[in-house]
C-alpha cells in the first residue's frame, strides 16, 4: 500500500518531533477551542443570568463528568485500538473497530440518556442543587440529555478520524462544533430571551452539525476507514478491548464525577452556594490549560499507539518524553498566569465582588502544584496509548480515591473551606510521584526489549 501523506503509515517513519507537531498542534487548537467555548458559556450565562446560574451551572459538571465517562469509556479505547490495528497493518481489523464504536456508542448514549431523564432531579439534588440553583441546573441538563446519544458518537468518531491520520480533519470538526457555538449561545441567551436553556440547546445543535460531518468521511469508500456492511457486530475481539482501554478515563471520569460532587457539598457547607459557583469558574480556567495537554495526549497517542504495534519502542519513549516537555511547560505557564492576574481572570466572568472573591482565593491555592499535573496526565495517557490499561487506571484511580477523596473527607473538617481547596494541590503532589515511579520502570522495560531485539535505544 502506497505511503500518502495522511496515510497512518508514516507514524512508524517520520521524525518524532514533527510528527508530534503535525498531530498535536490539530488537537491542541481542537482541544482549546472546545475549552473557550465552554468557558464562553460561562461567560454568557454569568453577564446574561446571573451569579447563581453560574453556581447551577457548575453543579452541572459532575452530571458532566457522568456522561463524559461513559463517552470516553468507547472514544479512548476506540482510538488505541484503531492505532495499533493500523500499526500491525490488520486494516480490516481497524475497519470492524470503527463499526463497533458506532453501535457501542449507540447503546450506550440511548441507556444513559433514558437513565438519566428518568431521575434527573433527585439526581441534581444529590449532587448539592438547592433551591435556588435547581431550576438552572435542571433547565441546562434536561437538553444537554436529550443530545447525549450524539454527543457520544461525535467524540467517538472524532477520536477514530484521528487515529485513523486525519488529525486535522478531527480539528475542523471540533472547530466548526465551537464556531456554531459561540454564534448560538448569545443569540439563544440575549435575542431569543432562553437563558441558561438556550446554552444548553447551542450546545447541542453545534455537535449535531459535526456529526454529520464526521459521518459524511466515514462514508467515503476511498478512506482507509470507512463504513460498510459487516463491521456493525459487536464482536468481543473488539468490542473487549475497546472498553478495556477506554475502562481508566472512564472511571477517572467516574471518580471525578464523585470528587465534584465531595467538593460542591463541601463548599455549599462552609462557604454557601457561591462558593460552588466560585470553584465552577476555577474549574473552567483549569481546563482550559489542561485542554492543551489533552491535545498532546491526542497528538501522542496514535504515534505511540502505532509504533507500540510495530514493536518500536524507542519511539513510543520519545515521543512520550517529548509530550511531557510540552505539557510540564503548558502547565508552569498556567501557574505563572493565574497567580499573577487572577482578579482580571475572573473579572471576565463576572463583577460580584463575593464571588470574584471567594473564586481568586480558591485560584491560588488550586493552581499549587500545577506544573506536575502535566507529567501525570501524560504518563496515564501514555499507559493507555500502548493498551496497558491496568497501569492507566491505577494512576487515574489513586489520584482521585486513594489521595483526593480522603482528603476532600478530613482536610474541610479541619481547616474549612481552605481544606476543600488544599485537597487538590495535596493530591496532585502524591500523583505527581506514584507517575513517576510507573513511568521510569515501563522505560526501563522499554530499554530491556530494544537491548534483546537489536533496536536502536
Amino acid at each position: 500500500m502506497p505511503q500518502q501523506e495522511n496515510s497512518p503509515l508514516i507514524l512508524g517513519t517520520e521524525r518524532i518531533g514533527k510528527l508530534l507537531k503535525n498531530y498535536a498542534i490539530p488537537g491542541i487548537i481542537a482541544m482549546t477551542a472546545s475549552s473557550l467555548y465552554n468557558i464562553a458559556d460561562s461567560i454568557f450565562i454569568g453577564q446574561g443570568v446571573g451569579p447563581l446560574a453560574i453556581s447551577g451551572l457548575a453543579l452541572t459538571f459532575p452530571f458532566m463528568n457522568l456522561a463524559a465517562a461513559f463517552g470516553t469509556l468507547v472514544g479512548v479505547g476506540a482510538s488505541t485500538v484503531v492505532s495499533v490495528k493500523l500499526g500491525q497493518k490488520d486494516y480490516e481489523g481497524a475497519n470492524k473497530a470503527l463499526g463497533n464504536v458506532v453501535v457501542l456508542n449507540l447503546i450506550i448514549g440511548l441507556c444513559f440518556t433514558f437513565a438519566s431523564l428518568s431521575f434527573l432531579d433527585p439526581i441534581l439534588r444529590f449532587f448539592g442543587a438547592g433551591d435556588a440553583t435547581l431550576p438552572y441546573a435542571h433547565s441546562y441538563m434536561k437538553v444537554i440529555l436529550f443530545g447525549n446519544a450524539v454527543t457520544h458518537m461525535y467524540f467517538g468518531l472524532n477520536a477514530v478520524m484521528r487515529s485513523s491520520g486525519h488529525p486535522r480533519k478531527a480539528m475542523y470538526a471540533t472547530l466548526l462544533s465551537v464556531f456554531i457555538n459561540i454564534i448560538l449561545n448569545p443569540l439563544f441567551i440575549f435575542g431569543l430571551g432562553w437563558g441558561i436553556k438556550g446554552s444548553a440547546l447551542a450546545t447541542v445543535i453545534s455537535q449535531c452539525i459535526s456529526l454529520g460531518w464526521l459521518l459524511f468521511h466515514f462514508s467515503n469508500p476511498k478512506e482507509l476507514l470507512h463504513f460498510k456492511k459487516g463491521i456493525y457486530t459487536l464482536k468481543a475481539e473488539y468490542a473487549k478491548p475497546i472498553l478495556a482501554i477506554g475502562l481508566s478515563p472512564f472511571l477517572m471520569n467516574l471518580c471525578a464525577c464523585l470528587v465534584v460532587l465531595l467538593i460542591n457539598r463541601g463548599l455549599k457547607e462552609y462557604g454557601g452556594d457561591l462558593a460552588i459557583g466560585a470553584y465552577g469558574l476555577v474549574n473552567r480556567i483549569i481546563f482550559l490549560f489542561l485542554m492543551v495537554v489533552m491535545g498532546l495526549n491526542q497528538g501522542m497517542q496514535p504515534i505511540a499507539g502505532y509504533n507500540f504495534g510495530a514493536l518500536h519502542y524507542h519511539r513510543v519513549t520519545e515521543v512520550t518524553k517529548l509530550t511531557i516537555v510540552w505539557a510540564t511547560g503548558v502547565c508552569t505557564l498556567g501557574y505563572i498566569v493565574c497567580n499573577l492576574f487572577p482578579t482580571h481572570i475572573i473579572h471576565a466572568f463576572t463583577r460580584d465582588a463575593e464571588l470574584t472573591s471567594a473564586a481568586v482565593y480558591g485560584m491560588h491555592i488550586a493552581f499549587g502544584v500545577f506544573p506536575t499535573v502535566g507529567f501525570q496526565m501524560v504518563s496515564s495517557n501514555f499507559f493507555m496509548s500502548i493498551g496497558m490499561p491496568k497501569q492507566a487506571i491505577l494512576l487515574s484511580l489513586t489520584r482521585q480515591l486513594l489521595f483526593l477523596i480522603p482528603g476532600l473527607l478530613i482536610l474541610p473538617s479541619l481547616l474549612g473551606i481552605a481544606g476543600v481547596w488544599l485537597s487538590l494541590p495535596v493530591s496532585d503532589s502524591a500523583a505527581f510521584l506514584l507517575a513517576l515511579f510507573l513511568f521510569i520502570r515501563q522505560i526501563r522495560k522499554f530499554k530491556k526489549a530494544e537491548a534483546a531485539q537489536g533496536q536502536k535505544p
